[in-house]
C-alpha cells in the first residue's frame, strides 16, 4: 500500500525514526542540531531504501512519562517531526511515548503527519511507568477540534513491554478498540522491541481487523526473513531493529538492510 487516501489504508512498509534522548530528558547531550541531523539523515535512509512511509518517536526519552508528556517535549517532537517531513516525499507518523495520544495527534496536525501510534488507546495496561490508561476520548475529540481528522490512529492491541490488568480475550480487546475507541487500525507486537508477534494472536487480530474493516498493522520483529510471511496476514509492518546498523535499536539506520527487507516484502 502506498500514500493513504482517506479510505483507512495505512502505507504497507513503514520505518523507525527512534530519536535520541530529546532536550529536558536525562539521557539528552545538549546538541539540538545533531538530533535534528540524525532524525533527518535515519528518515532519508529509510526513504532511499524503499520504505513507504516513516513513524518518528522519542525513543531516547526514558524514564517515560505515564501519561501526558511535558510541553517541551510536544514542542520538541514537533520541531522534529517537521524536519523530517521537509526531507522526505512519503507519510509521516508520529509515536510519543509512552503513549500520549493527544500529544501525537497536536504534533501530527501541527507538521502535516498523516497517522499516529498510540500503545494504549483504550483500557488500562501494566508497564514500568505504572498504570497506563487509554486517552482514546480525549485523542479523538482533539483530532476533531484541530481539524485533524486525515490523521489516522493506529491503535496497539496487548502492546509490548506491558501486561494487562484483567484475563481479557485478544478479540474482544480488539474489537472495543475499533468499536468503542474509533481507531483506525489495529497493531500487534511482540512482548519487547525488536521481538516478533506471535502468529496464532496477530491471526486473531487480523480476524477482527478485517470484521471491522480497518487495517492490522504489526508492530515489532519484522525482518527480512519473515517480512513476506507477516504481510500474508497483516496489511503493513513498522519495522525498527531489523534496520539499523547491526540490528541495535539505537544505531543508525544502514539503507542496505533497508534494501534487502523491502526486497523480501517486494519478492514474497
Amino acid at each position: 500500500m502506498t500514500e493513504d487516501t482517506g479510505s483507512g489504508a495505512v502505507p504497507e512498509l513503514v520505518g523507525m525514526v527512534h530519536l535520541p534522548a530529546l532536550p529536558g530528558t536525562p539521557g539528552f547531550d545538549g546538541d539540538r542540531a545533531t538530533l535534528r541531523e540524525r532524525a533527518v539523515a535515519d528518515a532519508e535512509a529509510l526513504v532511499a531504501g524503499g520504505m513507504d512511509a516513516v513513524l518518528v518517536e522519542n525513543f531516547g526519552d526514558v524514564p517515560f512519562h505515564p501519561g501526558e508528556v511535558p510541553r517541551h517535549v510536544v514542542a520538541s517532537m514537533t520541531a522534529l517531526v517537521g524536519a523530517v517531513r521537509r526531507a522526505v516525499d512519503v507519510p509521516v507518523g508520529v509515536n510519543v511515548l509512552r503513549s500520549d495520544g493527544p500529544a501525537a495527534i497536536a504534533v501530527a496536525a501541527a507538521t502535516g503527519g498523516r497517522f499516529v501510534r498510540v500503545n494504549v488507546h483504550t483500557g488500562a495496561r501494566v508497564t514500568d511507568q505504572g498504570v497506563v490508561e487509554g486517552r482514546a476520548h480525549e485523542t479523538l475529540r482533539l483530532r476533531d477540534r484541530l481539524d485533524a481528522t486525515d490523521v489516522r490512529v493506529l491503535a496497539d492491541v496487548d502492546v509490548k513491554h506491558s501486561a494487562p490488568l484483567a484475563d481479557r480475550p485478544l478479540a474482544e480487546v480488539a474489537r472495543e478498540t475499533v468499536e468503542r475507541g474509533g481507531a483506525d487500525g489495529l497493531v500487534v507486537s511482540g512482548p519487547a522491541t525488536g521481538t516478533g508477534a506471535d502468529r496464532d494472536r496477530l491471526e486473531r487480530v487480523a480476524a477482527v481487523a478485517h470484521e471491522t474493516g480497518v487495517p492490522l498493522v504489526v508492530g515489532s520483529g519484522t525482518t527480512p526473513e519473515t517480512v513476506a510471511e507477516l504481510l500474508e496476514v497483516a496489511d503493513s509492518a513498522i519495522v525498527g531493529t531489523a534496520l539499523k546498523a547491526g540490528s541495535e535499536v539505537t544505531a543508525p539506520v544502514d539503507r542496505e538492510r533497508v534494501e534487502r527487507l523491502v526486497a523480501a516484502a517486494r519478492d514474497g
